[in-house]
């Protein structure tokens, strides 16, 4: 959460009842430097409780631009590169504020010091080790001889859409996605259709040649292995040969879906296999079908452009995140009851 000295906040920490307490005294609390402050939620806790439903202790790093810059300016380069991010953060001692960063534009890149210091060393390890192991770590380090607490955050790539079908059913799936704040491309082999006027709100709108595919694609398709692609064109011709550019060059990518029935789509794959100059068997075929979500979607009864967008999203956002798409109440109530036996 930022926060302007005159108390302006963009942003959360919670549910919506800590915010304005943080944010009352964040500039006064952070005079001599970053601290680590503690806000209770608990009406039996002793504190004045924020009036949260869910109860608990929150502790929440406060600090002022002089520290916090090299993190915004870290999370704003892998925001913009679609990378993913891991920080290593001092929270206590001396050096509180302290970070090293690992991406892959940068294995370190905090605020200058020596290159001898050991502990800036142990913590660009930590910030290493997080973005091979794909997963956050609360620790305690020995810095300056004392036990140290620090905490590895690790940051997933920013979700990168790429929409192929420049329809005016892809401008629901567009605005949703940008909600969510991800990158967005459009991509369509109809020009007419795929330009910017269509489209003001996409980070990124290509019209390129569909008979390129799938021998070669224009540079500007820049897809990440992070990336997500969803074929909406309505064309069995581009359907085919993006099929046969996405499946037959070793690509991967976290998500490929395509709409419309799942028969058509076989018939779309056993195309691209031919394009491919492969041998179409039922192996080959059912191997790629079972690499597809098709059709591409959650059963949400979805019959309408914005809840078919609605329902592709969900899927998607369940596969990035490896959940369960169960209702809140079937998870999260077992949980919470087995918590209190």
């Amino acid at each position: 959460m930022l926060i302007a000295q005159d108390v302006r906040r963009s942003g959360t920490v919670s549910g919506g009842c800590l915010e304005a307490a943080v944010a009352k005294k964040a500039w006064w609390l952070t005079s001599d430097g970053p601290v680590v402050e503690r806000y209770s939620t608990l009406d039996d806790d002793g504190d004045l409780p924020y009036g949260s439903g869910c109860g608990g202790v929150v502790y929440i790093l406060l600090e002022r631009r002089q520290t916090a810059a090299p993190l915004l300016q870290a999370l704003y380069a892998a925001f913009e590169a679609r990378v993913p991010l891991a920080i290593a953060t001092v929270l206590e001692g001396p050096r509180i504020g302290r970070r090293a960063f690992a991406s892959a534009l940068t294995r370190d890149s905090v605020a200058p010091l020596l290159d001898e210091d050991r502990a800036q060393g142990d913590l660009a390890l930590l910030a290493a080790q997080a973005l091979e192991n794909r997963s956050p770590q609360d620790t305690t380090i020995d810095i300056d001889s004392a036990p140290t607490r620090v905490w590895v955050d690790y940051r997933t790539a920013r979700p990168g859409l790429w929409i192929f079908g420049a329809g005016d059913d892809a401008k629901p799936l567009l605005n949703l996605a940008r909600e969510l704040g991800w990158f967005v491309a459009i991509a369509d082999g109809r020009s007419h259709l795929a330009t910017r006027a269509r489209f003001a709100k996409a980070d990124e709108v290509h019209a390129f040649d569909i008979r390129e595919l799938p021998s070669a694609a224009p540079p500007a398709l820049d897809l990440h292995p992070t990336d997500v692609a969803v074929l909406i064109t309505h064309s069995f011709e581009q359907d085919s040969r993006i099929l046969a550019w996405l499946l037959g060059g070793g690509r991967t990518l976290a998500y490929i879906g395509v709409l419309g029935p799942q028969r058509r789509t076989r018939e779309a794959i056993t195309e691209a296999a031919r394009l491919l100059q492969h041998v179409p068997s039922a192996k080959l075929i059912d191997q790629w079908l079972e690499d597809l979500h098709a059709p591409t979607g959650l059963d949400l009864g979805a019959d309408t452009p914005a809840s078919i967008a609605l329902s592709i999203l969900s899927e998607v956002q369940k596969v990035l995140s490896a959940s369960t798409a169960l209702p809140l109440r079937n998870v999260r109530a077992p949980r919470d009851a087995a918590a209190h036996a």
